[in-house]
């Protein structure tokens, strides 16, 4: 599993003009499924997400949690997370699950995510989807389970 986090002042996410998943300030997470991934890959993300010291304590220095801070977690599918990229000039997606195991392993996220953290929002899985967010830093990590 694949998560692109960004620290943000807020996001959103829309579809077809209407807003499906909105936070303040916390945590935008952009997440890939990859084909080998099951309970333990989802389970380790969501303690990644929650803990990863990414906000600033009072000295300035990026030593607190999503779940100390109690900000926002919008999680949001986004399979080309997993392209393979090395060779070529398009993308190859066959580093991606199929959609059936993405949608699963993400909701599975989700899941967790709403049972150990107060204020999680999510995309809408398969569409098209328009993201919008004021990254706060800026701050963007690449997490891998």
């Amino acid at each position: 599993m694949i998560a692109l986090i960004q620290r943000v002042a807020g996001a959103h996410v829309s579809v077809d003009g209407e807003t499906v998943g909105a936070i303040g300030h916390g945590l935008l997470a952009l997440v890939a499924v990859q084909p080998g991934d099951g309970e333990p890959q989802a389970r380790r993300m969501l303690e990644r997400l929650l803990g990863y010291r990414v906000f600033a304590d009072d000295a300035g220095r990026m030593n607190r949690s999503l779940a100390d801070t109690h900000g926002g977690l919008l999680l949001v599918s986004q399979f080309t997370l997993a392209a393979d990229t090395r060779k070529g000039m398009r993308p190859s997606f066959t580093t991606a699950a199929p959609p059936e195991h993405g949608r699963h392993w993400f909701d599975r996220l989700v899941e967790l995510a709403r049972a150990a953290h107060p204020g999680v929002e999510t995309g809408r899985f398969g569409a098209h989807m328009q993201v919008h967010l004021v990254n706060d830093g800026p701050v963007t990590f690449w997490l891998e389970t």
